[in-house]
């Protein structure tokens, strides 16, 4: 049996990074379904809805990120491919100008998203408080203070970020999927003892806080902490330029990353506006568990990062288009099984009628209909993901037009149909959209890009 099962990992690429990473969006994934259950009986479905909105609006968070944590990883991979490490484990040895221009990045990230969180955290507190004084029908809710206190660790978090990228850029991917493992861990257990002990919707800004501490002592107070400590203690001769290196990548990233708010994170504003926290809440309980299965499958993408960038800087192509396509089939096999269970699941709950006391979970979740639409776009979506990282590794943002159109799109068929239509509407437009634009439009970008760059 221990055989067998060791020759399925390995048909699916499962390393050890991929452990850690998919084996933290596993016990995501499992918790999920219990804090479902936990929602399910301390929350009421309008405070579900607050639950599950509260995390759709701190979204917006990619208005000030601006995808520099998302190309932060690949910046630092390209200075790291002429570097290496020391016998201590702690120090990069190589030419200097690498050394210097990896130190650069490091200072800069620290500096920009500094003052980066600060805004964001002023900036948040103010849509969210116009937002829900405006929407909000239910007022016995208490959703003020705790909405201050996650706006409070939703900025930490975003300081952090950057840090987390920058450490698996130089190839440390193994301890930051550790990292996050046990990140998702922690999430859980605070959010059920929360709901537990009765704190309502204080659990999210709570569980934030926590996330931010460990992470913070993670990157601290480990063999982390020296490496960053070295690096940023290097002698600067050489800067990577922000203005004529990043920005005229950044920019076209950070306008796709604004646009995925709008295809990924409009719904359930939406809905809380047009139809109430009770519809939501369950668009929000059905992405939550959408995401996690996304994250798990991603993972076996997300963490060849390094290594692709590294294979475009040497120019090996051939090696790299072999572990992408690759790569590119495990995430295929695993999430149509996990999609598939998590659709036939639901079907079981409303067959048999399953309920926590006198809660019904099938009314806290989509029924099959729409379900199936959003499973349908989530598997194009992970396609596109996919060619786009891949494309993104080269320091290239070709997916850009395409992006900023989906949002475009995704906007006015969430506005429009959700009016007209409600849920029904909002969720067929959008699987129309990702099947019959996003997809195709993005496989045609990732032939025409791979024949141009690679000849």
């Amino acid at each position: 049996m221990k055989e067998l099962l060791l020759i399925i990992a390995k048909r699916l690429g499962f390393d050890r990074s991929i452990a850690y990473s998919s084996g933290g969006s596993i016990v995501g994934a499992i918790t999920g379904i219990l804090i479902l259950f936990f929602i399910g009986i301390f929350l009421s479905e309008e405070e579900q809805g607050f639950y599950f909105t509260f995390n759709s609006i701190i979204a917006i968070q990619v208005f000030f990120d601006l995808g520099l944590t998302g190309i932060m990883t690949q910046y630092v991979a390209h200075e790291h491919a002429h570097l290496h490490w020391a016998e201590n484990q702690v120090d990069l040895i190589g030419e200097g100008k690498y050394t210097s221009r990896l130190s650069s990045l490091l200072k800069f990230c620290v500096k920009w998203y500094g003052a980066i969180s600060v805004l964001f955290f002023i900036a948040l507190n103010i849509v969210g408080f116009v937002f829900f004084n405006k929407y909000n029908n239910e007022r016995g809710i208490e959703w003020q203070t705790p909405w201050i206190l996650l706006c409070a660790g939703a900025a930490a978090n975003l300081f952090l970020a950057p840090i987390m990228a920058f450490i698996t850029g130089i190839d440390k991917v193994k301890e930051v999927m550790k990292i996050r493992f046990y990140k998702n861990l922690i999430i859980p257990l605070v959010t059920c003892l929360g709901l537990i002990l009765g704190f309502k919707l204080y659990v999210l800004g709570v569980a934030s806080i926590a996330t931010a501490i460990y992470n913070y002592s993670q990157i601290s107070f480990t063999q982390l902490g020296e490496i960053l400590r070295s690096i940023w203690k290097t002698k600067i001769t050489e800067k990577v330029s922000y203005m004529k290196e990043i920005f005229p990548y950044q920019w076209k990233i950070a306008l796709s990353w604004i646009s995925g708010y709008f295809i990924f994170q409009l719904f359930n504003p939406v809905l809380f506006a047009t139809e109430g926290p009770v519809v939501a809440g369950q668009m929000g309980m059905t992405l939550q568990i959408l995401n996690a299965i996304n994250a798990l499958t991603m993972s076996w993408m997300n963490t060849k990062v390094p290594l692709f960038s590294r294979l475009i800087e040497l120019k090996d192509y051939y090696q790299l288009d072999t572990i992408f396509m690759k790569t590119l089939k495990q995430v295929g096999v695993v999430s149509i099984f996990l999609l598939s269970i998590f659709f036939f699941g639901v079907v079981f709950i409303h067959v048999t009628d399953f309920q926590i006391g006198k809660i019904k979970l099938y009314n806290r979740i989509l029924h099959e209909g729409p379900l199936l639409l959003m499973i349908g776009a989530l598997l194009a979506n992970m396609a596109v993901s996919s060619v786009a990282t891949y494309l993104r590794c080269h320091k290239q943002e070709p997916l850009l037009i395409q992006s900023i159109t989906m949002g475009v799109l995704t906007m006015l068929s969430t506005f429009l149909l959700g009016n007209a239509f409600g849920l029904y509407g909002i969720t067929l437009g959008y699987f129309i959209l990702c099947i019959l634009v996003g997809l195709p439009w993005g496989i045609y970008l990732f032939k025409e890009y791979k024949r141009i760059w690679h000849q």
